[in-house]
């Protein structure tokens, strides 16, 4: 999930009028590259179950499903835990706090950020939903998997000691 508000610049570059605010929730299937995402008024768990259901319905029946998450209350709620109990191929797993960047997905919103919504101006929270979907859209024309790298192994651990 990726709050995001839809601002105007002002006169001065780092003012704004904010328009209202806008969530974001996106899936990254990993093997593949392709994003589901989905635009919310609110974060709520409502909207994530939603969400859930949307992602469980692009699946084949029965595909195992991994959703790593951060610590936000609206993904432990009982609505969450009776989707669960309903969808047992899909599993929760939550990211340690101050870790997200563990999660893939956090490495797409960033693209999201810098290709989106830095410096853009946003008429509207529609306008914003608009352009984000549209996004979504043109990558799923040309996915690709995030690789990481580690290129520097003279940083790497070893028996315990950074070098």
């Amino acid at each position: 999930m990726l709050p995001l508000s839809p601002g105007r610049a002002e006169s001065h570059g780092f003012e704004y009028k904010r328009n209202g605010t806008l969530s974001l929730f996106a899936a990254l299937n990993t093997a593949t590259g392709q994003v589901l995402g989905k635009t919310a008024a609110r974060h709520t768990s409502e909207q994530f179950v939603a969400f859930l259901t949307d992602i469980v319905a692009s699946q084949c029946e029965r595909q195992e499903i991994h959703v790593i998450c951060d610590n936000v209350s609206s993904h432990k709620t009982q609505r969450v835990r009776d989707f669960l109990v309903r969808h047992g191929n899909v599993r929760m797993h939550f990211t340690p706090t101050y870790s997200s960047w563990l999660n893939q997905v956090e490495n797409w919103f960033s693209r999201i950020q810098r290709d989106v919504i830095t410096r853009s101006v946003f008429t509207s929270v529609q306008d914003l939903g608009r352009k984000l979907m549209r996004y979504i859209r043109e990558h799923h024309k040309n996915p690709k998997p995030i690789k990481w790298k580690y290129d520097d192994p003279s940083r790497r651990i070893r028996q315990g000691l950074i070098q």
